[in-house]
C-alpha cells in the first residue's frame, strides 16, 4: 500500500462540510427542529409554506405532519436532492424560487382546492442577511397568513419585540407590531447550525392580527409617517417631522397624549404613535 492512500483517507475523513450557499446556516439541532414544527399548532389540514428548505431538517417533520407543504429553495443543488427524497409522497411541493419573489395569494390561486378560505402557515430558519427584508415581505401579505414561525439573528429579535423606551425600539417594531403579534419562543446557540454563525439565533412566532382598521389608520400611509418619525434616532420627532408638518401642530399632537416637546419616537408606542399621525393627518397645513 501506497503512503498516498492512508493520506487521502485522512483529508477524507477531516474535509470540511461543503460551505453554506447563499449565506445559509443549517439547522442540525432535532429538539429545536421540532419545537419550530410544534410551534405551528395543528397542521393536519392546513397548507404550510417553508422558507428555504435548506437540508430539509424541518422540510422532513413538516412533510409528515401537514396536510400540504410548499418546501421553498433557492439553491438549485439543495432543491435537486429535496424533490428526489420526496418525490414519493404528494403531499409535498419543492418550489424553486426566490421566497422575496413570491406572492402568497399566487400560490393560493393556484391551488385554490389546496387552499380553501383558511390562510397558510409560514415556517422558515431565514438566512441572516435578508432577515428584514422577508419579515417585511411576510408582513405585506399578511392576509394570506394565518401564523409564521421563524429563526431570526437574535439582535433582529431584540427589534421585533422591543417596548417602547427601549434602545431596540423602532421602525421594524412599529411595523411588525402593525400587523402581528409578536412572541419570542426560544434562542440557540451557534452549535446548533452548521457552519455554526457568529451570532445566537431566536424563534418568534408572529399571529397576524392587522391593527391599523382598529387604530383608524391608513397603514401605508402611517408606516411612511413613521419612517419620517424614525428616520433620526437622535433627532426629537419634532425635528425629524418639522420638515412635512407645522411645528405648532406637532406641539398640540404631542400635547394631545401628553408627551413631552422634546420626546424621540422611540419613547411612543404604536398607538401613541397612531394617535400623532391621526391628528397630524386631519390638519391641511402639512407643508
Amino acid at each position: 500500500m501506497s503512503a498516498r492512500k492512508p493520506v487521502n483517507e485522512t483529508r477524507r475523513k477531516h474535509r470540511p462540510a461543503r460551505k453554506a450557499r447563499l449565506g445559509q446556516n443549517f439547522l442540525i439541532d432535532p429538539s429545536a427542529a421540532r419545537r419550530i414544527v410544534e410551534a405551528l399548532g395543528e397542521i393536519a389540514n392546513s397548507v404550510v409554506v417553508e422558507i428555504g428548505a435548506g437540508r430539509g431538517a424541518l422540510t422532513k417533520l413538516l412533510a409528515a405532519r401537514a396536510g400540504h407543504l410548499i418546501a421553498t429553495e433557492l439553491d438549485k443543488m439543495l432543491v435537486r436532492e429535496l424533490r428526489v427524497a420526496y418525490a414519493e409522497q404528494d403531499n409535498v411541493e419543492i418550489v424553486h424560487a426566490d421566497f422575496l419573489k413570491l406572492s402568497l395569494s399566487s400560490l393560493r390561486s393556484a391551488r385554490e382546492k389546496l387552499f380553501p378560505a383558511d390562510r397558510a402557515k409560514v415556517a422558515g430558519n431565514i438566512p441572516y442577511y435578508i432577515t428584514s427584508d422577508i419579515l417585511l415581505h411576510l408582513l405585506g401579505q399578511h392576509q394570506s397568513i394565518e401564523t409564521a414561525v421563524l429563526m431570526v439573528q437574535r439582535e433582529v429579535a431584540d427589534r421585533v419585540t422591543a417596548k417602547a423606551g427601549s434602545r431596540d425600539y423602532g421602525l421594524l417594531t412599529v411595523t411588525t407590531q402593525l400587523f402581528a403579534d409578536v412572541e419570542r419562543l426560544f434562542t440557540l446557540p451557534p452549535s446548533a447550525f452548521s457552519p455554526p454563525p457568529q451570532v445566537h439565533s431566536s424563534v418568534l412566532r408572529l399571529t397576524m392580527n392587522p391593527k391599523a382598521e382598529r387604530l383608524a389608520i391608513d397603514a401605508e400611509e402611517f408606516l411612511n409617517f413613521c419612517k419620517l418619525a424614525f428616520a433620526q434616532k437622535r433627532k426629537t420627532l419634532l425635528n425629524n417631522l418639522r420638515g412635512t408638518y407645522e411645528a405648532g401642530e406637532i406641539r398640540q399632537a404631542l400635547s394631545a397624549i401628553q408627551t413631552r416637546d422634546d420626546a424621540r419616537a422611540e419613547t411612543l408606542s404604536l398607538e401613541q404613535l397612531a394617535s400623532i399621525y391621526r391628528r397630524l393627518s386631519s390638519t391641511s397645513s402639512a407643508i
